[in-house]
């Protein structure tokens, strides 16, 4: 079987032999690469900073799923609100599947954190202090010399500082920054268990950006699978121009020259021209590669392009097919449900229920009585002052404790006795 035949019989960072073939890519640079960059930055900024921005004097997010209490952008969902938090779920997993039919794996190559942490970060400075794809295999396959073991242990110094960073600010996430900063003035062997945990989640994310890389999107993602089934010939995604580009080579009539400066450049080491594939993660390294061919070349831009297959074949860019129309509406529906229940919402939800295992009593003063249970969740951000009254009937409420002054997303819990007048039949 022919090399061009056989990209697909194996992961293309693996050889015949089954054993890992590291990927050296080149060092990208061009406009799509530049937007990708800024929107990369924007939201690493978002990443690390969201867990210190405050609305009201309360976090932008905070996922604190001990309490079981998620504060989304300053709205408070607490337990109750899992039917809410549910419409929010299946709104997001309709609308990845609507952008993956419209738009391929964009989401893969410009905000997923795998490739924002690879890409511009750890890899960015492996270039900085290895250099380019080729002083890099020339250092990795070279004898250990001092330039070596100092450029490695640099780089693997400043990978793990990175590592412990990201884990602490995904921690952050999850327990608040005032929480996180109590727990750094505290001395280890206060909280030795969560140091232990937190060491192990950052020599994870050291491994994956250090050695496992790439093989995350190519072996472990489901999403990279998942768009098999979802594209079709309408989705737009990183296209090789085969109409144009064929027959290709120096001297032949399509503008493909076989320079293979496409391969060189991409993080997973596919070579674009051989179709869709699931190691691609539409990060346009090898749009603005191709780019500066043409122009070197003399020949129009766009050899490789964001496309659709039936955009090259047949010219025709229109990705509003009868499905994603259909995905569409479903979606709009699904978030004006979601939004209606979110803004409709009540402030305050309260349970009352009656103590198990106990039975309305009748006393002496010819009354009856009962004991109840209730708790109320305060949504809001404010203290709210409340009162539980009788009003259908003449009775009375005795309540263990004074006042029901509720603090701010707090949750109330306490009993009370019902007591009514037995009707007395004449």
């Amino acid at each position: 079987m022919s090399e061009e035949l056989t990209f697909r019989d194996r992961p293309i960072n693996m050889n015949e032999k089954g054993a890992r073939k590291w990927v050296y890519a080149k060092k990208p640079s061009g406009k799509w690469y530049t937007r990708r960059t800024i929107l990369s930055w924007i939201l690493l900024l978002f990443f690390v900073g969201a867990p210190f921005i405050r609305i009201n004097g309360h976090p932008l997010i905070l996922l604190d799923i001990a309490n079981r209490k998620f504060i989304i952008f300053g709205a408070i969902f607490w337990a109750q609100d899992t039917f809410i938090l549910a419409l929010l779920m299946l709104s997001f997993v309709l609308f990845v599947v609507l952008f993956t039919v419209t738009f391929g794996r964009l989401w893969c190559g410009w905000a997923c954190p795998q490739t924002i942490f690879l890409e511009m970060v750890f890899r960015k400075i492996e270039f900085l202090i290895e250099g380019d794809y080729k002083k890099r295999y020339k250092l990795d396959n070279g004898p250990w010399t001092s330039e070596k073991i100092i450029k490695k242990s640099s780089k693997h110094a400043i990978f793990i500082v990175i590592a412990v960073a990201m884990t602490n600010t995904f921690l952050m996430w999850f327990i608040g920054s005032e929480k996180w900063l109590q727990l750094i003035r505290e001395p280890i062997s206060s909280n030795l268990s969560g140091f232990i945990v937190m060491m192990i989640i950052s020599g994870i994310f050291y491994w994956i950006y250090s050695f496992f890389r790439e093989q995350i999107c190519t072996m472990v993602c489901l999403y990279g699978r998942m768009q098999g089934v979802l594209l079709d010939s309408k989705s737009i995604m990183v296209s090789y121009d085969y109409v144009r580009g064929e027959p290709r080579g120096a001297k032949s009539t399509g503008d493909c020259i076989d320079c293979h400066q496409c391969v060189s450049v991409c993080p997973t080491g596919i070579d674009i021209r051989n179709g869709t594939q699931l190691e691609c993660i539409n990060c346009t390294a090898c749009i603005d590669q191709c780019n500066k061919i043409m122009k070197i070349t003399e020949k129009p831009p766009g050899l490789i392009r964001f496309d659709s297959e039936e955009g090259i074949k047949n010219g025709h860019k229109t990705t509003w097919n009868a499905r994603n129309k259909a995905y569409s509406a479903v979606l709009v529906i699904l978030f004006s449900f979601f939004i209606y229940t979110l803004l409709s919402r009540p402030a305050v939800e309260t349970t009352i229920l009656r103590t198990p295992g106990l039975l309305f009593q009748e006393n002496a003063d010819n009354t009856i009585s009962n004991l109840y249970n209730i708790k109320i969740v305060n949504k809001t951000h404010d203290k709210i002052p409340l009162e539980i009254r009788i009003l259908s009937h003449k009775g009375e409420i005795k309540m263990a404790g004074s006042t029901m002054d509720i603090k701010d997303q707090a949750m109330f819990e306490s009993t009370f006795i019902l007591l009514f007048r037995k009707r007395i039949k004449k």
